[in-house]
């Protein structure tokens, strides 16, 4: 039933590899400094943001996922012979 999809693994493989380039991009990029009230108002006193080390984690699971699935039907002839 699948197997009708295998002619769309370019563009699905495409569309992940873009999908988590976004996400490394936005969990990693440098955060821009907090803005300033003014020439002559008070700089702001915001806490700075914290890192999602959660989001960094699960970003990073589901990297690996995406390789063993991008891996497995070449070891399928090695594993299942």
């Amino acid at each position: 039933m699948l197997v009708r999809f295998e002619p769309y693994r370019p563009y699905f493989m495409t569309v992940t590899f873009a999908l988590l380039g976004t996400g490394f991009y936005l969990t990693y990029r440098r955060r821009a400094p907090a803005a300033v009230g003014g020439a002559d108002g008070p700089a702001c006193d915001c806490p700075a943001p914290r890192t999602n080390r959660a989001g960094r984690i699960m970003l990073w699971l589901a990297t690996m996922m995406v390789g063993g699935f991008l891996v497995f039907p070449y070891l399928v002839p090695i594993l299942f012979d």
